[in-house]
């Protein structure tokens, strides 16, 4: 994916209006791809797995292994688990809000799987067992010597990724990319040795 915007900040709004429509049916797309396949993969670990089943799949890099996870990653804090709720619902509704600037396709991608990811475990979290806003996540990917995780969990990890490349490469959310000026040559101090070379 490349985004057909020029490098120079300085350019007005136009670029960004033309490409916006666009830009925001990719991040639905991605959302709504990234929402349904998780949830989609919980729907079937929960009716053909039993909890704490393991299934080979790449043995001994991938297991299904079917846990209800009451915490974050690696079960941290399981008495709190309205805080994560909060904090997702949080999470979704900031993303929404910078739609606005969105004129990027790269950008459009690493949101739409953030929002997806989101979604998809805070739905867990509001309306699984045991109680609403306090609700298990389904975990099933296991890999050696890491936490047990699910596509929703994957897809906000890509999407995070995503915005961390973007932003070291200094790709604004609108697709435009900042240049850094180039850097002035020191002035030489009054009476040194290359003011009077240049002279």
């Amino acid at each position: 994916m490349t985004d057909d915007l020029t490098d120079d900040a300085s350019l007005p709004e136009l670029p960004v209006r033309k490409w916006r429509p666009a830009m925001l049916w990719l991040f639905a797309g991605f959302a709504v791809f990234a929402y349904a396949f998780d949830q989609l993969t919980k729907l079937w670990v929960t009716s053909t797995m039993s909890e704490g089943e393991r299934i080979p799949v790449l043995p001994p890099l991938l297991h299904w292994y079917y846990i209800r996870n009451s915490g974050a990653a690696f079960s941290i804090g399981e008495n709190v688990t309205w805080i994560f709720t909060i904090v997702m619902a949080g999470v979704s509704v900031a993303i929404l809000f910078q739609l606005r600037r969105l004129g990027s396709a790269w950008w459009a991608l690493s949101l739409g799987l953030l929002l997806g990811g989101a979604l998809g475990n805070l739905t867990d979290r509001l309306f699984r067992e045991p109680s609403f806003a306090m609700g298990h996540v389904v975990d099933f990917i296991q890999v050696p010597n890491f936490a047990i995780f699910n596509i929703a969990d994957s897809a906000v990890v890509s999407g995070v990724v995503i915005i961390c490349l973007l932003t070291l490469r200094g790709v604004g959310m609108d697709g435009t990319r900042q240049v850094a000026s180039p850097k002035k040559p020191a002035k030489p101090a009054p009476g040194s040795s290359e003011e009077i070379v240049g002279e």
